[in-house]
Parts: structure tokens; sequence; C-alpha cells
């Protein structure tokens, strides 16, 4: 962003801090000034993706060839929000059948936890397989005047709840978004698997820096389908059905700065062929047709069921009333998008011939958040994305690979996205970078069943500034400087973390303790320092009343 706009976002922020109807007048303010520069920004009207074109043939068969390797993000997705793991949406009202069908195909994971409890140090951790104590991605990187004008909005909407903490010394000394990335030195998994002849392919979501340097043809990927806005569909399409959430200061920034765009290779921004779900699906089906004949990587990392919250009329209209309020039925409508996605790209590998020797992998960047105002998504674990409960960083974990993976598979190891980078890897036959710590572990053994284990034990770690956690074995030990708690769980006991141990554990808790200090020391710092903290409810979602004495977390980022 421009020096002088950024200028006007605080000046704006600034006059913002008067109160009553000038304060709300001065932040609806800001928020259009967000959309002005949101709407000014060109976007070419569609166009078709050039796609290279792999061999027309080939000598090996795809089952001599090393395994084609699919994996599948989803954003902000929860545990109880597929059929395979809970109930699934609206008290089990709308099922998940195709993911439900590759869960029972292939294995799943019944301990796995996402990287982090927001989606960029995660998507981070995954293609690194490395901590944020080694690379400093440790906060995700927001939007110019996210930082100044979400707090605004919140502290004027919710008096009542603890407030937005700002550093505004922080801020202006960010780097700008673009320039927040993942640095181009890591080695990502898309540049090991290339290394082994696999042609590497992004489409949907990096969130690892939008600067050219940062982009994913910069770190591995031969080709990418990058978005470049936030909506799903453009807000005034005929077939949309939007669900604005108005007590959310998130939701309220993310619809003003909303467009709707796309970019293939760091190029001209041009807009989607339709609804993002079903379009990045549409191009992953070219994307495997083009390279039916050699080894490839496709990462399809889609926006649902990141808010803002739309789905298509066709979905709408497919899921019915489900009762609860409006955003619900959209929202479940998005996940049947989803779903529908699995099943489409499951389909066109049975349709090359490829299914047998593709590993098909499907999870979420963190639990899904309390600020969408829906109960029971992460159900039945305590808090959600923002936090280090179970909610806001157990994730699903599903592979299928027919040609090495049981059918009906249950893994109970505890495990983390910091593995999959080095489990891609060996599923390839590709090696690790010479010279780099890799803290993720190689899971194929356990994943077929074939050779030694890793250890139950080996602890799993998580941090974002002053709060940080560890999981070793079945004990779980979560600390938040700011506040000064500690919170220790047996997770084999107690797995919705309800009893907190702290205080009768001691010895526990100092070996935890040390576990902790052990992984922090001499760690990389912060990229670029927290720019504000925010308070997280672990038991209500913002459509809640706080109470005085509600549980809460602050959150820096």
């Amino acid at each position: 962003m421009k020096r002088w706009h950024k200028a006007l976002l605080g000046t704006f922020g600034g006059l913002a801090l008067a109160a009553g109807g000038a304060y709300a007048l001065r932040t609806d303010i800001a928020l259009a000034l967000v959309r002005w520069r949101s709407n000014s920004q060109p976007v070419a009207p569609n166009r078709p993706v050039p796609w290279q074109q792999g061999p027309a043939q080939t000598a090996q068969s795809p089952a001599e060839r090393p395994p084609n390797i699919v994996f599948i993000l989803f954003d902000d997705l929860g545990m109880n929000e597929l059929s395979t793991f809970g109930g699934g949406v609206a008290g089990g009202k709308v099922k998940t059948p195709n993911i439900d069908k590759l869960a029972a195909e292939g294995a799943i994971f019944t301990q796995a936890y996402a990287g982090n409890a927001t989606c960029s140090p995660s998507r981070a951790q995954l293609m690194t397989g490395r901590y944020a104590t080694r690379t400093g991605f440790e906060f995700t990187p927001t939007p110019a005047g996210f930082p100044r004008i979400v707090p605004m909005v919140w502290n004027q909407m919710h008096p009542d709840r603890p407030p937005i903490l700002t550093n505004a010394e922080a801020e202006a000394s960010a780097p700008p978004f673009e320039e927040q990335g993942l640095p181009p030195e890591e080695v990502t998994v898309a540049e090991v698997l290339k290394a082994r002849g696999y042609h590497t392919v992004h489409i949907g979501k990096w969130h690892l820096g939008n600067a050219p340097k940062f982009l994913p043809n910069r770190q591995g990927f031969d080709e990418s389908l990058n978005m470049d806005g936030l909506l799903h569909l453009p807000e005034d399409d005929p077939q949309v059905v939007n669900a604005p959430i108005d007590f959310d200061p998130i939701d309220r920034f993310l619809w003003a700065s909303a467009n709707f765009a796309t970019s293939y290779n760091g190029g001209e921004k041009f807009a989607p062929g339709g609804y993002l779900a079903d379009y990045w699906t549409d191009e992953s089906l070219k994307v495997i047709e083009a390279n039916r004949n050699r080894p490839f990587f496709l990462y399809l990392a889609q926006w649902g069921v990141h808010s803002p919250l739309q789905a298509t009329k066709a979905d709408y209209d497919a899921v019915g009333d489900i009762g609860g309020p409006e955003r619900l039925r959209v929202y479940a409508a998005m996940l049947r998008a989803l779903d529908r996605s699995v099943g489409r790209i499951m389909a066109k590998l049975e349709e090359e011939g490829l299914a047998e020797n593709t590993l098909v992998v499907i999870s979420s960047d963190n639990g899904a958040p309390g600020y969408v105002g829906l109960d029971g998504l992460n159900a039945p674990y305590r808090g959600g994305k923002g936090t280090f409960f179970e909610g806001g960083i157990r994730v699903p974990l599903l592979a299928r690979w027919p040609a090495q993976v049981a059918a009906g598979s249950k893994i109970a190891l505890p495990v983390g996205q910091v593995d999959l980078m080095p489990t891609f890897a060996a599923a390839a036959g590709a090696r690790l970078p010479q010279g780099v710590a890799i803290d993720g572990r190689n899971l194929l053994a356990t994943l077929t069943g074939k050779g030694a284990q890793p250890r139950a034990d080996a602890p799993l770690f998580w941090s974002s500034g002053y709060y940080k956690a560890v999981r070793s074995g079945d004990w779980k030990l979560q600390v938040n400087g700011r506040q000064g708690k500690v919170w220790l769980y047996n997770l084999a006991a107690d797995p919705t973390e309800k009893v907190n141990l702290a205080a009768r554990e001691p010895a526990r808790l100092a070996a935890l303790q040390a576990l902790l200090a052990a992984h922090e020391r001499g760690r990389k710092p912060p990229l670029y320092a927290s720019t504000f903290e925010t308070p997280v409810s672990i038991d209500k979602t913002l459509a809640e009343p706080y109470r005085k004495g509600d549980e809460f977390i602050y959150w820096p980022n």
C-alpha cells in the first residue's frame, strides 16, 4: 500500500477514537475507505488458464512411477463438520459423503493437529516441515488497516467484552502486507518434490507473501493459480447467497476489503470462472488430465469455509431449511461445495487410471472460529481458531493411497502438519534438503504399516508470541504470558480439557515447561512483531453474550 493511503487509514483510525455516534460514523468512514481501495483495483475478465501439458504418452504405467500427491487443505474447518469425525453441521443434518468415502477407503488420523491456530503459520509449517522457532514465520499477515480498524470496530461493537489491544509502534514498523512472507531461503515440499521430477502445481489460497519473491512460483511450484481476492463470488452475482455476520468486526473488514480475483503465475489479476470451490476444482481436473503421464504434486488450498460466508443458490437450495440462523444454512451449503469438490477430484483420478497410485491427503489449517457465531463446529472440543485448546488446533487428517494404505485404517498416534513435508518426500522417494533441520517426522511407516513406527511421546509444539503449547504423550500444557495463565491436561483421561491439573501435577508441569524452554532456546525471532492482541472466548461463540467470569485467552498476532 502507498504510504499516503496508510496515513489516511491511520488518520481515520485516530478520528474513530471519539465517543458515541461520532465514533460509529468514523468507523463506517474507515471501512468505506477500505472498500474504495478494494474497488479501485483493476480485475480483468475471466480467461482460460494456460496449464502446461505433460507428455502425451509414457513408457511407464502409473503403478511404475512415484505416486502422484494431491493435498487438499480446507480453511477454518472444524473437526465436527465432517460426518466422519462428528455429527456434521446442523446436528448431523448435513453430511459429507464424498469425504466420508475417501476416509473409509484410506487412513484416518484420530489425533491430528494443525501447525498453528491461525492460517498462515500453519501453512508455513506444512510447506517446510519446520516450526516457527526455526523460520520466524509466527503471525498471520493482515492487510493494511486491519490491525487498526478491526480493534476499533470491535471496541465499538462489544464494549462489554475485553478489548482488542493494539501495538501502534509494531504496526508502523511492520513491512507492507505483501512483504510479510515465508523467507525464500526456506525449502518447501514443492521444491523437494520438484527435485525428484514432479510437476508441482498450487491452486487457491497461499497467504505466505504476495510480493514476487514470496509467490508460489518462487517457492518450488511450476504453476500457481493464486487467490487474489476474498470473495467466493461477487457480492451481487445472481447465483450467490450472502450471509454477512453483523456482530463480527473481522467479517465487516473482509466484506469491505473483498474483491473477486485470481492470477496465474503472478500475472495480471482476472476474475475466476465461477464459485471459487467449483472453479478451483474445475482447474484441478485440468491439471490432473494435463499431467496424467508424469508424477505431479497438486496442492489445492480451498478458501471455504472461511468467511465471508457465501454459497451458491443451488447448494443453498439443496441444503434446505435446517433450522438455526441464516448463516448456518449458507455455511452448510459452502461445506457441501467442498465435499463435492473432493468427489469430483476422486472421480477424475479414477477416470485417468491414477487413483490406485495417488496419495490424497485432506486436512484443515486450523479449527473453526467462534466469530462466525455457530455452535458445535469443533465439538466436543473446547476453544476454536485463535486458541491452543483442542478446538483450535485438532483438525481432520485423512489419507487415501490404495497401493500402499489399507482401507479402514485408524491411526491414534498424535501427529502434526509439521510431519506432512517429510512424509510426502518419503512417499515420493525424494531427498530432504541437506543442511536444513526438519522438525517433522516421516509418517510413511505409520501409514503403510511397514517399518519402524515413530515414538508416541514425541512432543508437538505451538507458539504465537507469549502464548505457547506443547503436547508430549497424553499430556498437554498451554501457557499465556500476558495473562499469567497455565493449563495442564491429561488428554487420555480428559480429551475435552475440562480439568486443569497444573496445581495438582507439579512434576508433570515442570517437565513440560522444560520441553517448552528447550524448544524456545536459540529460536529465530519472529520475522515481524505482533500488532494486535485479540480476546478469544474458550467456551462461547461471538454470537453468545459475554458474562463476567467467562474464560478467554488473549491471542497475539
